[in-house]
C-alpha cells in the first residue's frame, strides 16, 4: 500500500483534500470549517505531527495517533470503512464531534475522546481488554445507539451531569445510568455477563440476577445513583415480582440492597439505587419476602385512673403505625391513640396512655397498619375497676397451687388464663364461684419459675393479677 507523508502544513478549507492509500501526518495538517480531508487507507498523526480539525476528517482505515496533547477542535471524525477498523497509538486521539459507521466494527486499542455529539450511525464500537475507552468529556453526549450500533467495552464519563450508558455486549445494548451526581466525577463503566458470587448475599436478599451485571468503578468525584434496567426480550430476566426488586451492589463479600424501588413489569422495568459513595458490580437483586409483624404481647393495665397498654413487636417491616381501639360494650370499638411504628427488625417495646376513665369495664385491642394499607389485629385485652374486689389471689408466689378468694356472696362462672411476660398462652381453664369463700386452681407441672399474669374474667368483670410461681 502506498503511503502519503504530509510533513509540511496543509490546509483543508472549501475543498476536499484525499488520500487514496496510507497517509501519515508528521507536520501540521488543519482542516478548516467547511474542509474536508479524506483518507481511504490507514491514518496516522505522527508524535511530529499537530492535527486541527475544525471541519471534517473522514478515515476508512485504520486510526492511528502519537501527537500528544492533541486539541480536540471543533470538527467532526468521520469512521466509515467497509471492514472492520481500529483506533491505535500511543496518545489519546481526540475529536469534537464523531460519526461511527462501520458495519464490520471499529476496535478501540487507543483511547477516544469525544467532547462534542457522537452520532452512531453503523456498527459495534469494541474496546481492548487492556482497558481503553471511548470517552465523553463533560458536556458531550451521542444519539442513534441501538442493539445494533452501541459499545462493547469500557465507556469513560467525565462531568457532573446525569448520564446513561450506551454499553452492551455486541449483540443487545443493556445501558446503564448515573444520576443525582454529587460532583463533577470520572466514572468507567463496563457491560458484562453471568454474575458472579451468587451465593455471597447479604440476609435482605434471596437471589440476583444470573445473567447480567455492570462493572460501574469511580476514578474520582462524588456519589450517585445508579439506575438499571432489564428487558427479558433481549437477556432473560428472573421472573421476580417488581415489588421485591432492588438495586444490589457487590462489596467485595457480598451482594448488598442499595435501594429501589423498581417499577415496570416481568418483562421489562427499571430499578435505580440510593445515592450511593461506593462502586463496583451492579444488578438487579431480589429482596426477601416481607416478614409478617410478630406481635409477641399486648397488655392493658388500670392504674392512677388511666390505662396503661403496652406491647411487643418483633420482625417490624413495612409498618405505618399501631392504632390503639377501645370498648365499652366488647361491640363497638373506637380508636383511643395511635403510635408510629420503628421497623426495628429485632425486638421492640411499646407502650401509651388511655386517659378516659374506667366505669367498671373496658376492651382493647392493637391494630397494626402496613404501608400498603393491609392491617393485622391483636386478641382483645380487657381492664375492670372493681373498687368491691370482690375476687382477690390470696398467695402470692404460688409453688403448685393458686388460691382466689371471693369475698362476696357471688355466683358466676368465669374463665382464668395464665399467660408467660412474651403473650405465651400457659394455661386456661373454667372457674366457678359459688358464694363466699377460697377456689383454688392447680399450676401444671411444666409451668417453669417465673413472672406470669392471670387473669379472671367473665362476661360483666374481668380481674387481673401478676403472678410469680417458684419452684
Amino acid at each position: 500500500m502506498k503511503k502519503q507523508f504530509f510533513a509540511g502544513i496543509i490546509w483543508a478549507l472549501c475543498s476536499s483534500v484525499a488520500a487514496q492509500d496510507a497517509a501519515r501526518n508528521t507536520g501540521n495538517l488543519q482542516v478548516h470549517s467547511g474542509g474536508s480531508f479524506s483518507s481511504f487507507g490507514h491514518f496516522t498523526n505522527a508524535s511530529a505531527g499537530v492535527l486541527v480539525n475544525q471541519g471534517s476528517l473522514h478515515v476508512k482505515g485504520n486510526l492511528v495517533n502519537d501527537q500528544s496533547a492533541m486539541a480536540a477542535g471543533t470538527g467532526t471524525l468521520y469512521l466509515s470503512g467497509s471492514v472492520a477498523q481500529n483506533v491505535n497509538g500511543s496518545q489519546p486521539f481526540r475529536t469534537y464531534h464523531l460519526n461511527s459507521n462501520n458495519s464490520s466494527g471499529i476496535t478501540i486499542n487507543n483511547n477516544l475522546s469525544v467532547s462534542g455529539i457522537h452520532t452512531f450511525t453503523n456498527g459495534i464500537i469494541i474496546t481492548s481488554a487492556t482497558p481503553n475507552y471511548l470517552i465523553y468529556e463533560a458536556g458531550s453526549s451521542y444519539s442513534g445507539d441501538a442493539d445494533s450500533r452501541h459499545v462493547n467495552g469500557w465507556v469513560k464519563k467525565i462531568g457532573a451531569t446525569n448520564f446513561i450508558f450506551p454499553v452492551g455486549n455486541g449483540s443487545v445494548e443493556r445501558t446503564i445510568a448515573l444520576n443525582s451526581l454529587t460532583a463533577s466525577s470520572e466514572f468507567n463503566v463496563k457491560h458484562e455477563i453471568n454474575t458472579p458470587n451468587l451465593n455471597q448475599l447479604d440476609i435482605q436478599l434471596v437471589a440476583v440476577d444470573t445473567f447480567e451485571y455492570w462493572q460501574v468503578d469511580r476514578v474520582s468525584g462524588g456519589s450517585a445513583s445508579v439506575g438499571m434496567n432489564w428487558d427479558n426480550s433481549k437477556l432473560t430476566f428472573p421472573n421476580w415480582q417488581v415489588a421485591r426488586i432492588a438495586a444490589a451492589y457487590y462489596t467485595g463479600a457480598q451482594w448488598t440492597d442499595v435501594g429501589g424501588p423498581a417499577s415496570g413489569t416481568t418483562s421489562m422495568g427499571t430499578v435505580a439505587s440510593g445515592v450511593v459513595s461506593s462502586f463496583g458490580l451492579f444488578t438487579p437483586g431480589y429482596r426477601l419476602f416481607p416478614l409478617p409483624l410478630t406481635l409477641i404481647s399486648f397488655t392493658a393495665r388500670y392504674q392512677d385512673s388511666r390505662t396503661e397498654l403496652k406491647w411487643t413487636t418483633a420482625q417490624e417491616q413495612n409498618v405505618s403505625h399501631f392504632t390503639i381501639l377501645r370498648s365499652n360494650d366488647n361491640i363497638s370499638f373506637y380508636e383511643a391513640g395511635r403510635t408510629a411504628a420503628r421497623n426495628n427488625p429485632g425486638v421492640e417495646n411499646y407502650f401509651t396512655y388511655d386517659n378516659e376513665p374506667i366505669h367498671h369495664i373496658a376492651w382493647y385491642k392493637l391494630r397494626s397498619t402496613d404501608t400498603d394499607g393491609r392491617e393485622k389485629y391483636s386478641k382483645t385485652v380487657s381492664v375492670s375497676v372493681n373498687n368491691s374486689n370482690r375476687l382477690m389471689l390470696l398467695t402470692n408466689p404460688v409453688r403448685d397451687r393458686i388460691t382466689i378468694s371471693a369475698s362476696s356472696a357471688l355466683n358466676a362462672e368465669f374463665t382464668y388464663t395464665i399467660t408467660a411476660m412474651n403473650g405465651q398462652l400457659m394455661q386456661k381453664g373454667k372457674l366457678a364461684v359459688a358464694g363466699r369463700g377460697n377456689y383454688p386452681v392447680s399450676i401444671e407441672k411444666k409451668m417453669a419459675p417465673g413472672t406470669y399474669t392471670l387473669e379472671v374474667a367473665n362476661h360483666n368483670e374481668v380481674y387481673v393479677f401478676k403472678l410469680v410461681v417458684v419452684r
